[in-house]
């Protein structure tokens, strides 16, 4: 049995973690502004909600206080909000505000920092604890993306991964960073990923895919560290 925590698990990437990675009688603690649907769920897995929003400087100690000491084997922080309008052709940096900007580096950078730095607690009492970032191709050198803020903080939760890696190595806790190129993330993960596939005419990647990989990385015994696997769809040129 295991215990997971999983960031930013109300829908799209999040969603399909909750459905995809636990097995029956393993215990999934779900953080997310809004309630859900997958509390709905009878499959056999104990899931709970956290309401916490990340954009609030207390984010980290409502979750730490919800968890109660209770022991983490699996932290997967997958939250990423970007740009209004980010991904449009008419996207202008000129245009976002600072309160924009300084938002997007709260939700990404510094609730990252302050979330796991709460839980490393929980998660050192596990035999082989694993923390895992959901990063961005959009992280890595010379993939044409124009967003500047939200560029930024998936170049910096690399660093983050990396820099965490070093001070938890002593605690035998595995650190990853996985960096998905654009997801199909709109369809459901029960929908299956031909949907996905065919929807998007393969330009973007089923969360089908992400959740395998992960759930890959959990099942390594405690001698393994994957540090970093980029995943661009095979269509992109730039990744």
């Amino acid at each position: 049995m295991r215990n997971y925590i999983i960031f930013g698990a109300s829908k799209g990437l999040g969603d399909a973690f909750v459905k995809g990675l636990p097995d029956q009688g393993d215990q999934v603690w779900i953080v997310s502004r809004n309630k859900p649907g997958s509390m709905e769920l009878a499959d056999g897995v104990n899931r709970r909600w956290i309401a916490a929003d990340l954009g609030q400087p207390n984010a980290a100690q409502v979750v730490s206080d919800a968890l109660q000491g209770e022991t983490i084997d699996v932290l997967i922080y997958n939250v990423g909000i970007w740009e209004r309008e980010g991904f449009e052709d008419h996207y202008s940096f000129d245009l976002d505000t600072p309160a924009e900007i300084a938002n997007i580096i709260q939700v990404n950078i510094t609730a990252t920092i302050t979330c796991i730095q709460a839980l490393l607690p929980n998660i050192r009492q596990a035999e082989a604890g694993k923390i895992i970032m959901i990063g961005s191709t959009a992280g890595l050198d010379h993939t044409n993306n124009a967003q500047v803020s939200f560029v930024a903080s998936k170049f910096g939760l690399r660093g983050i991964a990396n820099a965490l890696r070093e001070h938890v190595r002593k605690d035998n806790i595995a650190v990853t960073c996985v960096n998905p190129g654009e997801l199909a993330a709109e369809i459901p993960f029960e929908d299956g990923p031909d949907k996905a596939i065919a929807e998007y005419d393969g330009t973007r990647i089923p969360v089908q895919d992400i959740v395998s990989i992960v759930k890959c990385i959990v099942s390594l015994s405690k001698v393994a560290c994957v540090k970093e696997i980029h995943v661009p769809a095979i269509t992109d040129v730039n990744a």
